[in-house]
């Protein structure tokens, strides 16, 4: 099974960002459609953290990769249909809303698409903050380094609470690479990496 730390995305916030730009699209249909199969994505992955990630509840486990599963067959099908589905098919929210089917994808189907939201960042109609995130989840199932350092290791290979990172490629200058793709630096990233895999501890003094 593929690693739980990978399964569990900033999917939500790169949504809530692209949600500011949304335009019109001229297959209104399967906009709503991936906007919905996003709000599942995120429903049973909010459920798993609130149940407490570093004990995960297996039976919201099988029905996260159940959902993962019916999304990657239907990405498959409508890339098979359309191509990379760009804001000018399902709006700005709806092709984010795609690439983040993508990412909790099969390795396979990830490394697949790659070149399609390599093509879709180039050409202005993805975000760079995504075409990172998939780049690095690339490179990481296939024992390389990352290059932006978008991926966390196990929960179970952290120091305590502190986050652990897959190794990253030049990571003196990796900040620079972040912010050429509109990332924030590594330190806050990592931050917000704790806030989301422990909101419990929030309020903590």
């Amino acid at each position: 099974m593929r690693t739980l730390q990978r399964l569990i995305v900033f999917g939500l916030a790169l949504l809530l960002t692209s949600n500011l730009y949304a335009q019109s699209a001229t297959n209104s249909a399967l906009r709503r459609e991936l906007l919905k199969r996003v709000g599942q994505d995120q429903a049973i992955r909010n459920e798993l953290i609130k149940k407490g990630i570093e004990h995960p509840d297996k039976s919201v486990l099988a029905r996260m990769q159940a959902i993962d599963d019916s999304n990657t067959k239907r990405m498959r099908a409508i890339v098979r249909q359309h191509g990379w589905p760009g804001p000018e098919l399902v709006g700005r929210d709806g092709t984010e809303a795609a690439f983040l089917l993508v990412q909790h994808s099969n390795h396979a189907f990830q490394k697949e698409m790659l070149p399609l939201v390599q093509n879709a960042y180039k050409s202005g109609k993805l975000s760079g903050q995504s075409y990172a995130l998939l780049l690095d989840r690339v490179l990481v199932g296939e024992g390389k380094l990352q290059v932006y350092g978008t991926q966390a290791k196990r929960i179970e290979e952290w120091k305590g609470r502190e986050p652990a990172l897959e190794p990253i490629e030049d990571e003196a200058n990796v900040d620079q690479r972040r912010a050429e793709v509109g990332l924030f630096p590594l330190a806050e990233y990592i931050e917000l990496l704790k806030r989301i895999y422990f909101p419990q501890d929030k309020d903590q003094p």
